[in-house]
């Protein structure tokens, strides 16, 4: 059983990996037979080009932008989750909190960033917060979903053996929400990068947000691809590393297609 689970996942990359391999390769043909101008559309082999020219910058750039990046993404994890126990177990703060979430989320964090550059200042602070602000929501609403999702007859049962509040949480309801936190988190990663690049939008002079900008009046398309390949690869990467992390802390659960 195991084998054809590997077999069937690795089938499956391959093909994925074909498919993308076709897709530049079509880009490619398309570029060279419609003389494209590379300030318009760049091909794939042009953006490679872009990219190693730049060889010796675009490292800086994202290193600032990925420490941007896991620290919005921490310090929405850190007051998320605190968030979302209080309003799990609390009426009146839920009552009040998840208003004033609804709101806070409806504001495009584009309108938001020039605020916190306001108030935070200029550079890594402002840049680190917005990527916070980006990517607390899913955080909040994915672990309360999962701290409500333990079943009333489980809690009874925990009441009636005597069970501390606090034991019963650890080991009922934490293990219950651990997968709806990890499926928050790996949202909140990805939309910590857009923050971290809207922070960089904003008020910044450096990471892969200010060489997009900086290129992009200058023309220069290459270079603003080659900021977006290394920004997809940085999002996917660090997906996987929450994939990876949820394995690790949840091995008693496998999200639907991946197999036992």
């Amino acid at each position: 059983m195991t084998d054809k689970v590997y077999a069937g996942r690795d089938a499956s990359m391959a093909i994925s990996a074909g498919a993308i391999l076709l897709l530049l390769l079509c880009w490619e043909v398309v570029c060279r037979i419609g003389e494209v101008p590379s300030w318009l559309l760049p091909s794939p082999v042009q953006i490679a080009a872009s990219m190693w020219e730049n060889r010796q910058v675009l490292p800086g750039h994202v290193a600032t932008t990925l420490f941007a990046t896991v620290s919005g993404f921490a310090l929405a994890v850190a007051a998320g989750i605190p968030l979302a126990i209080l309003i799990t177990s609390s009426p009146v703060a839920r009552n009040v909190l998840y208003p004033l979430f609804l709101v806070f989320q409806s504001v495009p964090k584009v309108a938001l960033a020039p605020l916190i550059l306001l108030w935070v200042g200029y550079g890594m602070p402002s840049k680190v917060l917005v990527a916070a602000v980006t990517a607390f929501f899913p955080v909040v609403i994915n672990t309360g979903a999962g701290l409500s999702s333990v079943s009333e007859e489980m809690l009874q049962l925990t009441r009636s053996y005597g069970t501390p509040a606090l034991r019963a949480f650890l080991k009922v309801r934490l293990p219950f929400a651990m997968p709806y936190v990890f499926s928050g988190m790996k949202v909140a990663m990805t939309l910590s990068v857009i923050g971290a690049v809207v922070g960089e939008f904003v008020g910044s002079d450096t990471g892969l947000g200010f060489v997009i900008l900086t290129a992009s009046s200058t023309m220069n398309t290459g270079l603003v691809f080659s900021a977006m390949v290394l920004l997809s690869v940085m999002g996917i990467l660090l997906f996987y590393a929450i994939v990876l992390a949820e394995r690790i802390a949840c091995p008693w659960y496998r999200p639907a297609g991946e197999g036992a």
